[in-house]
C-alpha cells in the first residue's frame, strides 16, 4: 500500500488544519467541531443534532436556496452529521471549485442566521425521524442499551433528543450553542485532495478568518460510574434483538488496538469470524451476527448484535457465550495471530480507499489527539500486538461478571 503522509498547519488565528495530497481530481473538505451530544447540557439533549439539520437554513448573506445549490449547481455534495463527540459539516466536489466550498462551509458555520420558519420546518423533519426510530427494534436496541451502560452521562442520551426536548428549541438555544462550541482551539480543518498546501492554506486564511478564538478547547465530563445490567424488554414484532455488551478502551488508551483486533476475530465485518462461523453458518440460527467496538476518548463499549426466532434465543446466546469464554481462556496460535492481523491490516487499508472517509478520520484525529499516525505506524502498532495481549484484553473487558444484555423479545 502507498504511504500517505498527512500534514497539520495551523491558521494564525490558531484554527488547525489537517492536509494530505492526493492526486484525484475530486476534493474532500470538512469541519470537525468538538461539540457532539456528549457536551450538551441537561436541558439541551438533541441540540447538536437539531443544529446540524438548521446550520442550512440560512446566514446572513444567503436563504436555504442558495446554500444547498451553491455546491450542488456544480455536481458537488454538501452535508452535515453529529456523532456523540464531534459535529462534522463536510463537502465534497471537483477540485476547481475549492474556493466555493470554503467560502460556504465558513459561512455556514461562522454566520448561520436560523430562520425561525424554518427551525419549526425541521422540527417536524426530526419528530418524523425519532418516531421512525422508536419503530426499529434492530435500531432502538443500540440506543437503548449505551443509555443503560452510560445512564445519566451525556454519553448515554441519544443524539436524536427527545419529543419534548427538540419541541422546545429555539433560535436562541441554537446562536447559544453555535457560539459556545464554534472557537478556533475547538475545531479542525480537514482537506484530502489535489490543492497544494500553500494555496489551500491561502484559501482558508481567507474564508476563516472570522473564526472567534478563545485560548480553550472544551473539556470532557469524564465517564466513571461504571455498571452491568440484565434486561429483557416485550419490544420486538416478528424476531427477537439481542445485544450482549461492556465496557471497553477509550480512544486515549493503548489497548485499544488490541480490543479492535480481538473483537474482529470474535465477529468484526468478515465472513470467517467465530460467532459468524457458528451461530450462523454451523447452527443457523441468525441471518447475522455483528460485533462492533465504539470509542470514545476515555472509554469505549463493545457489542455483539445478532436477531433470532424465539426457539434459537437461548441457544444463540449460549453459543456466543462459549465463543467468548474461548477467547477469554485460549489463546491464538501464531498461525492464527498472522491471520488476524492481515486481515484488520487489509481492513484498514480498505477504509483507506475512500478519500472522503480518510478526510473525516484525519480531522478526528486531530481534533482528540491534536496528531496523525502515519500508515506505516498504525502497522507497527498492530504487528506488536501478541496473544497474551489478546488474552489479557480479552478478560479484563469480556469478563461475564462484566457483560451486560439487552433483548428486545417477540411479544
Amino acid at each position: 500500500m502507498k504511504e500517505w503522509q498527512p500534514e497539520i498547519f495551523k491558521l494564525s488565528n490558531g484554527l488547525r488544519v489537517v492536509y494530505l495530497h492526493t492526486h484525484s481530481v475530486v476534493g474532500h473538505l470538512g469541519v470537525n467541531i468538538l461539540a457532539g451530544s456528549r457536551f450538551e447540557e441537561p436541558h439541551e439533549e438533541g441540540l447538536a443534532h437539531f443544529l446540524e439539520h438548521c446550520i442550512f437554513k440560512g446566514t446572513k448573506k444567503r436563504k436555504t436556496f442558495h446554500i444547498l445549490s451553491r455546491l450542488d449547481s456544480v455536481g458537488g455534495e454538501l452535508n452535515a452529521f453529529t456523532a456523540k463527540e464531534e459535529l462534522v459539516i463536510l463537502a465534497s466536489f471537483t477540485n476547481n471549485h475549492l474556493a466555493r466550498a470554503s467560502d460556504l462551509l465558513a459561512d455556514i458555520i461562522l454566520n448561520s442566521n436560523f430562520p425561525k420558519k424554518e427551525i419549526e420546518k425541521e422540527k417536524e423533519i426530526i419528530l418524523d425521524e425519532i418516531n421512525s426510530y422508536l419503530d426499529s427494534p434492530g435500531d432502538k436496541i443500540f440506543d437503548d442499551f449505551e443509555a443503560n451502560l452510560f445512564g445519566k452521562h451525556p454519553l448515554g442520551t441519544n443524539i436524536l433528543g427527545t419529543k419534548e426536548s427538540v419541541s422546545g428549541f429555539s433560535k436562541s438555544d441554537l446562536e447559544n450553542y453555535l457560539h459556545k462550541h464554534v472557537y478556533a482551539e475547538n475545531m479542525v480543518v480537514s482537506y484530502v485532495g489535489p490543492e497544494p498546501a500553500n494555496k489551500l492554506i491561502q484559501r482558508l486564511e481567507k474564508d476563516f478568518a472570522a473564526t472567534p478564538t478563545a485560548d480553550k478547547v472544551n473539556t470532557l465530563n469524564s465517564f466513571k460510574e461504571k455498571t452491568s445490567f440484565r434486561i429483557q424488554l416485550q419490544e420486538a414484532n416478528y424476531q427477537n434483538h439481542s445485544l450482549v455488551g461492556g465496557y471497553a478502551p477509550g480512544y486515549l488508551d493503548d489497548d485499544k488496538n488490541a480490543m479492535m483486533l480481538l473483537i474482529n476475530v470474535l465477529g468484526g465485518p468478515a465472513l470467517n469470524s467465530r460467532l459468524n462461523l457458528s451461530i450462523r453458518e454451523k447452527y443457523g440460527y441468525s441471518y447475522s451476527v455483528d460485533a462492533s467496538y465504539t470509542r470514545y476518548s476515555e472509554i469505549g463499549f463493545w457489542s455483539i448484535y445478532f436477531s433470532t426466532d424465539t426457539k434459537y434465543l437461548k441457544k444463540s446466546l449460549k453459543v456466543l457465550m462459549r465463543e467468548i469464554k474461548l477467547m477469554r481462556e485460549k489463546p491464538l496460535s501464531d498461525q492464527q495471530l498472522k491471520m488476524a492481523k492481515e486481515q484488520y491490516k487489509g481492513h484498514l487499508a480498505l477504509a483507506m480507499e475512500s478519500n472522503s472517509g480518510l478526510m473525516l478520520s484525519l480531522g478526528k484525529s486531530v481534533l482528540l489527539f491534536n496528531e496523525v499516525d502515519s500508515v506505516a505506524q498504525m502497522y507497527r502498532n498492530i504487528e506488536g500486538i501478541t496473544s497474551a495481549d489478546l488474552l489479557r484484553v480479552a478478560n479484563l473487558y469480556l469478563s461475564e461478571n462484566q457483560m451486560s444484555e439487552l433483548t428486545f423479545a417477540v411479544e
